[in-house]
């Protein structure tokens, strides 16, 4: 339409151009090559000020036009909701049955009884250690303890009967003790040489090899693993350690297997470390499918503030000012297709998840300004998309 108007006005503008002077075609018909380009000259400049005051006349209507019309916005009645805020961490998921069995008896590692993966049950026997004949010496052993015992027992019915001397009963009883705590630590030393498991699990690793010379607490055996309590350990920054206890609602997510779990915390940390400030809390895990491993990289949501009936705010139309308040807009109606922008302050709490919980300033039934919020004005004439 602007192209349209510039071109009506030029024509007309050439046109009364011919009326005061030559003609176009009177100056062409001339032939005179130096009248011909100053016609030109003088219709180039007349056009380029007529362009001049053309843009200058848009540029006004445009700017009183865009003043009459309302700008399109939407907008939402203001409910109140449940606000969670979270403090999110990382931390590792862990068990106390994650083991591995060291020698505890110097010798030949004579036989592995398991293999890697196998399911094993507490005490089961899981490899054997040459005893370099103390089985020998425990057989010995045990054949004077029985003599020392027979002997006892006959003195000590002697001596009931007031038959024989009170020494004889006291040697024959400190004889057979003796024999007995020496039978008892030749079985102590001769049990390190069998290891077995001290809970149910899954060997996860053989690490040594039958014919092997192993060092009691230096030559790992064999690592067991229990994947049934299973659990998450994070440490969380001190400031937040009034607000989290025992029973703290949790949200687990293990990326690596694209699960969640919501949980609670089952124990809090009662050691601040002092290289990070931070205290180490625990939320146990469920591992129905054995899919969840120990050392595996968990991102750790705890709840640190709860409000049960909060006012919350999408971030992204709050604004601020130079004296740093917080800027919202309410939609104030004025017809029914057209209402006016009303600047409010209002007070903020936690954020959230892309959403600001407010404090003040904003209560239950507003119309609150959403998209749009962030290119009005207080006062502005506005209209809500259909």
């Amino acid at each position: 339409m602007k192209k349209i108007i510039l071109l009506l006005i030029t024509v007309v503008a050439l046109a009364s151009c011919g009326n005061d002077n030559k003609s176009v075609d009177a100056v062409i018909d001339s032939g005179n090559i130096s009248d011909i380009k100053a016609k030109r000259t003088e219709l180039n400049q007349k056009q380029r000020d007529l362009k001049s005051d053309l843009d200058k006349l848009n540029a006004y209507i445009d700017s009183h036009e865009k003043e009459e019309r309302p700008v399109l916005i939407t907008a939402e009645i203001v409910r109140d909701t449940i606000f969670k805020h979270y403090v999110e961490v990382q931390g590792n998921v862990e068990t106390d049955q994650n083991i591995v069995l060291n020698a505890e008896y110097s010798g030949i590692l004579t036989d592995i009884y398991v293999k890697e993966g196998q399911k094993v049950i507490k005490g089961q026997r899981l490899a054997k250690i040459d005893d370099g004949g103390l089985s020998s010496q425990v057989a010995q052993q045990e054949a004077q303890m029985a003599l020392a015992k027979t002997t006892f027992e006959r003195q000590e019915r002697l001596w009931d009967q007031k038959i024989g001397s009170e020494i004889q009963y006291l040697q024959a009883k400190t004889n057979y003790e003796a024999a007995k705590n020496a039978n008892r630590q030749l079985q102590s030393q001769l049990s390190k040489t069998v290891i077995t498991a001290p809970f149910s699990g899954f060997v996860d690793n053989v690490i040594s090899d039958p014919g092997q010379v192993v060092v009691p607490g230096q030559t790992p055996i064999i690592r067991l693993v229990n994947l049934n309590n299973m659990y998450v350990k994070a440490s969380i920054p001190e400031t937040y350690l009034k607000n989290i206890h025992d029973g703290t609602q949790v949200i687990v997510n293990l990326a690596s297997i694209n699960e969640e779990f919501t949980g609670t915390v089952k124990q809090v940390g009662k050691y601040i470390n002092p290289n990070n400030r931070s205290f180490e809390i625990k939320v146990e895990i469920p591992n129905k499918d054995g899919l969840v491993k120990p050392n595996m990289i968990a991102t750790v949501k705890v709840n640190d503030y709860e409000s049960q009936k909060s006012i919350t705010v999408p971030e992204n139309i709050l604004q601020e000012n130079s004296a740093g308040e917080t800027i919202a807009y309410l939609y104030k109606p004025i017809n029914d297709s057209i209402g006016e922008a009303k600047r409010i302050f209002i007070e903020t709490g936690l954020s959230y998840s892309n959403h600001t919980e407010v404090k003040s300033g904003l209560k239950v039934g507003d119309t609150l300004i959403m998209e749009g919020a962030k290119t009005i004005r207080d006062g502005q004439r506005v209209t809500i998309k259909n």
